[in-house]
């Protein structure tokens, strides 16, 4: 355990040296949503998932199944940076998995009514006209599905899954699952020739109810099956149509993890002789296999291991899979008690003289790409690659250099939609990602997430401070090395009231102060009924005390409601020092379209108010997130919209104060900005070749003028985890 626990800190520490070892990476050059795909007569505002996808044609057009449209997606891949729509057929039941050789491709289809009513079938589709010629019937709920190289036979797992509801899920539930082998021929499939390998008995875990999960068939014909629940593996002869060998598989101990959901990462636990339960697998050569322990009935060990035939580990990735979303900003903390990042995807192919092993973690919406180094070693890590949320289906394309991944979860409410995303193999280094963690003391990574603002410190070019927001139940301020790529987050303060960390705030805002410490921006909650938070401007120190907590006067905060401070900013010191407050949305008091730009001074404790125009948005709202101070009464602010993808709006404006007088607290007048377009960021963010990402939220200028932005995650909650730290260049004029 101590050689993994070393081998996670040497892949995150110093610098990009751990990104720059590979001499080829892959990199995103396109992102479809799953819900273009659907025809005209189907509701785009219903659920739509690409889950599993294989490819055709020589790799130049994408299939997928739709569980929630009952379907399978057909993307042109030609032209990999331009996919476009290319077909959907509907099929009865719900799709869940689909693999394709020469002219068809090979679904199957879960019609149970019931988990303890069973039932499915596998349809042949005839890819080029779109058609089912022709379906056998599986007399089981179908899960996983491989072809054989040679094209002999179709591996069906048949899990006939628990019910979670049931017994709180709890196994045994039967009817058992079984690996169902079906020959195929000349018209598509010999249903008369199907056959079922019994499953049931191997098992030391409940071995009535085996609960098959994945399966994957290497050149001797033998497919390898995932007992998941079971924690175990088992190897069949699909020729024989028998087991030829089984086995555990296995625990691990995990060292430096974070076990306990409590709104903060800190991975200092050790959990021991955790079960493996892995869900993907696929063989690495005739006698190696490598599975994704993503965990389900007990626990999961958050890594992925490669198994020799024989059942032996030849390798574990412990606990280098959580260290490394953790450095990302992908950690999920939701569910640190309970399988973390939950590695549930894993695919291997050859790229050129190279052996690849892609690992998706479900959860921490997060790719890691290794190189196998052969049997008896450690395989190389070489990247990591951003995500839709929650990707499940992974697909290597060799033969074009390419990579895919389908992501699955989809929410049309927010606007993020399940899609695929397609990446390059090129020989420039690695776009993602833009910015990461180093280790701490502890030799862990620094662990970070929702970045909600952005401030750069007075005396040093490129060096910038961060806060995140309320997700975490720890407010802290980061500090970032943006002279470094990606840039680095290099150390962190814990914000504290009385000595112990402040309980409370939402910090949006951060701006350094002149003679050191921060003014610090904390949004406020006035509509709750119960535990309602005001809206708080906080002075700290360089070391995160809170000096002073300064409320709105009355005049002000009797009409503030949810949407409040989103970002701070300062000019000038001592006396003469003043702080600018943006406010997100409208107050019960602002006129339609306009939301408050707020002054305090600290040396006379005085408030001014103005307001500041909004841009109309064709869908949700629009509001401001950060503020910063350009010099001599300028400033520069976030003006963005709640949409992803192509409805989203983020766009930085200037305005100058010179010449307006801020209105009194509840004066009638209040004098209006005028604001000129700085630049257009959501093109910066559709650059990156993903959905354009929706909390576009820092946003600072350091001392030599160089603009930096950074887009909140959400803490890895609802989103893929994506942060993207943009460097947009210097100011015009400066």
């Amino acid at each position: 355990m101590i050689r993994k626990i070393a081998l996670s800190a040497a892949l995150l520490a110093g610098g990009t040296s751990a990104f720059a070892q590979a001499p080829v990476y892959f990199d995103r050059i396109a992102t479809i949503e799953a819900v273009k795909m659907l025809p005209a007569d189907r509701d785009r505002a219903k659920k739509s998932i690409a889950e599993i996808v294989t490819s055709a044609q020589d790799g130049n057009l994408l299939i997928y199944v739709d569980g929630e449209q009952n379907g399978l997606g057909f993307v042109d891949i030609a032209d990999p940076a331009a996919p476009k729509p290319a077909g959907f057929l509907a099929l009865s039941g719900e799709l869940t998995s689909v693999t394709a050789r020469g002219p068809r491709a090979y679904a199957v289809s879960d019609t149970s009514p019931n988990k303890r009513e069973t039932s499915g079938f596998a349809a042949v589709v005839d890819i080029a006209s779109r058609r089912e010629i022709m379906r056998c019937d599986l007399g089981g709920q179908p899960d996983s599905v491989a072809l054989s190289p040679d094209g002999r036979f179709l591996a069906v797992v048949i899990e006939n899954e628990r019910d979670e509801r049931h017994d709180q899920g709890r196994i045994p539930q039967l009817p058992a699952g079984n690996l169902t082998i079906l020959p195929v021929n000349d018209a598509g499939l010999d249903c008369a020739g199907l056959r079922r390998v019994d499953l049931t008995g191997i098992a030391g875990y409940v071995p009535e109810d085996p609960e098959p999960e994945f399966v994957d068939v290497n050149s001797r014909g033998e497919a390898v099956v995932t007992l998941q629940e079971n924690n175990h593996l088992a190897i069949v002869d699909l020729a024989a149509g028998r087991v030829v060998t089984h086995f555990t598989a296995g625990t691990v101990t995990l060292e430096n993890v974070d076990a306990k959901r409590d709104g903060v990462i800190r991975p200092v636990d050790r959990i021991e002789n955790v079960v493996r339960e892995p869900d993907a697998v696929k063989w690495l050569d005739d006698n190696r296999f490598v599975t994704a322990n993503e965990g389900d009935l007990r626990s999961g060990s958050r890594g992925f291991t490669i198994f020799n035939r024989n059942g032996a580990v030849e390798w574990d990735s412990g606990n280098i899979l959580e260290h490394l979303a953790i450095a990302l900003g992908h950690y999920p903390e939701l569910r640190s008690g309970n399988r973390g990042g939950e590695p549930e995807g894993v695919e291997v192919a050859t790229f050129g003289n190279e052996r690849l092993i892609f690992v998706g973690a479900e959860r921490a919406s997060l790719i890691s790409v290794w190189r196998d180094e052969g049997p008896g070693r450690a395989p190389t890590f070489l990247q990591a690659l951003p995500s839709g949320a929650g990707p499940e289906g992974l697909l290597a394309i060799p033969s074009r250099n390419l990579f895919v991944a389908a992501a699955e979860a989809d929410n049309p409410e927010t606007g993020l939609r399940s899609s695929l995303t397609i990446y390059a193999r090129t020989a420039t280094s690695p776009a993602y990602p833009t910015i990461r963690s180093d280790n701490a003391a502890n030799g862990v990574p620094i662990a970070w997430g929702a970045l909600s603002g952005l401030a750069a410190d007075r005396g040093q070019a490129g060096r910038l401070y961060a806060v995140s927001d309320s997700f975490y139940a720890e407010a802290k301020i980061f500090t970032i090395d943006a002279t470094q790529t990606p840039a680095g987050i290099v150390a962190e303060t814990v914000v504290t009231r009385d000595g112990k960390p402040a309980a409370l705030l939402d910090l949006e805002g951060i701006a350094a102060r002149a003679g050191g410490g921060f003014w610090l921006a904390s949004e406020g909650t006035p509509e709750r009924r119960e535990g309602a938070l005001a809206d708080l401007l906080l002075r700290v120190s360089a070391t995160g005390a809170i000096e002073e907590e300064i409320a709105l006067p009355e005049a002000i905060a009797r009409h503030a409601v949810r949407f409040g401070y989103e970002g701070v900013a300062v000019e000038g010191e001592g006396a003469a020092e003043t702080v600018w407050i943006a406010v997100q949305r409208e107050w019960k008091d602002d006129p339609k379209g306009h939301v408050k730009i707020l002054r305090y001074r600290p040396a006379d404790k005085s408030w001014g108010v103005l307001h500041y125009p909004l841009d109309e948005t064709p869908a949700g709202w629009m509001g401001l997130s950060e503020i910063v101070s350009l010099g001599n009464g300028e400033f520069a602010v976030i003006e963005r919209n709640n949409q992803w993808a192509e409805s989203a709006i983020k766009r930085l404006y200037r305005f100058s104060v010179a010449g307006l007088e801020p209105a009194a607290p509840g004066a009638a007048n209040v004098p209006v900005i005028r604001k000129t377009l700085l630049r257009d960021v959501a093109r910066d963010l559709a650059a990156t070749r993903g959905v354009v990402l929706e909390k576009l939220e820092g946003l600072t200028v350091d001392r030599d003028g160089q603009i930096f932005a950074v887009v909140d995650n959400d803490g890895v909650q609802g989103t893929s985890g994506e942060t993207q730290f943009l460097r947009l260049g210097r100011v015009p004029g400066r």
